[in-house]
């Protein structure tokens, strides 16, 4: 028996390794995954973001789509009002510039470290103080409540590629890009996602707090804040502060964290698992500040890093860290170099040989 996590400082180290065979549809692969037990008591009891190859699919004709046209007629809007900030980027002031720079990276890491690493998958611990930021960049980031959006994502990974995962890849681009957006839900994801266990989530007082208040953190935090501080601070234009550090910079965080489900699911290699759909999409990285690594990620979504690369095209991990040395995290969860050699060498594409 091995260990699963490094011992470097400042991570921690559980679980003993168990190797058994999983099915991920017809393929079959060995997969070393901790002891259950040991993971949940690490990670406050979440083991729902762990592939679960006892689900089948249900025989029979798949229900028929059902359009949600208010989302169809507002993300249509939106994605015009994108096109009509990029226009406009000529006008805006370099300060504008700047603060939608900002605003995009702040709203990003309400996501990537906040309701992915932190708060989907217990990879790390963190403060009151770093809890609350994150809220609010959540907020900024207006991609669903903190809570809905772990709902969504351990199902996700519970159910990589099947009927109950939220944006089935097998669905085509599109529809894990946006389209599963367009459509309600699909029984078997309302089904399985009633049945997580998220009273790790439900227990977090400040979570609770952002979905009791959700709606008008949104108009406050995504719209309001964004479009009034380069109109009042530096006398910006209204137009231009309302669509670029707004609009523009809201679409391109949507259309950042779409890619990790469609590109990163769809182009890249495979070098830690071949038998499973998610790929490494350094580019995906790129824009989503660490979360492109996905091959890696479904195959040690514990990881605090999402990645074995350390801060390579991973703003996230870079701040997680920063975090730490400030005192405002702890506890990051990492899996160890000897562990993720062992399999690469056993269910990669070899990929890693040539990389």
């Amino acid at each position: 028996l091995s260990k699963e996590f490094s011992s470097a400082s400042s991570t921690t180290t559980v679980g003993t390794l168990i190797s058994r065979v999983a099915r991920n549809g017809n393929a079959v692969m060995e997969k070393d995954l901790l002891n259950h037990e040991d993971l949940a008591e690490d990670r406050g009891d979440v083991i729902d973001d762990i592939f679960d190859e006892t689900y089948r699919e249900k025989e029979g004709p798949k229900p028929p789509l059902q359009y949600v046209w208010r989302n169809i007629i507002l993300m249509s809007l939106l994605h015009l009002g994108a096109i009509l900030g990029l226009v406009l980027i000529p006008s805006a002031k370099i300060q504008t510039l700047a603060w939608a720079i900002l605003c995009f990276l702040v709203s990003a890491l309400g996501i990537t470290a906040g309701s992915h690493r932190l708060w989907s998958h217990r990879s790390y611990k963190a403060t009151l103080p770093l809890r609350i930021f994150l809220t609010i960049a959540n907020s900024i980031a207006f991609q669903n409540d903190i809570y809905e959006w772990v709902r969504d994502h351990r199902v996700h990974h519970k159910f990589s590629e099947t009927d109950a995962d939220p944006h089935n890849a097998t669905r085509g681009f599109f529809f894990s890009h946006i389209g599963w957006l367009l459509v309600r839900k699909h029984p078997d994801v309302i089904e399985k996602g009633q049945k997580l266990d998220l009273s790790d989530v439900k227990a977090d007082k400040v979570v609770m707090f952002q979905r009791r208040y959700y709606k008008p953190s949104v108009v406050l935090l995504c719209f309001t804040l964004p479009t009034v501080v380069p109109w009042y601070f530096w006398d910006e234009s209204i137009i231009i502060s309302f669509f670029i550090p707004t609009i523009l910079r809201y679409t391109i965080g949507l259309n950042a964290t779409w890619l990790v489900n469609s590109a990163a699911h769809m182009f890249g290699n495979r070098p830690y698992d071949q038998n499973i759909n998610p790929r490494e999409n350094p580019l995906v990285s790129l824009g989503a500040l660490g979360e492109g690594f996905h091959n890696y990620h479904h195959t040690f979504p514990y990881d605090y890093s999402t990645s074995e690369f350390g801060w390579r095209f991973n703003l996230t991990t870079a701040f997680i860290d920063l975090m730490c040395l400030l005192g405002l995290a702890s506890d990051r969860k990492k899996v160890s170099k000897e562990v993720i050699l062992a399999r690469k060498m056993r269910t990669g594409d070899g990929s890693h040989k040539s990389g």
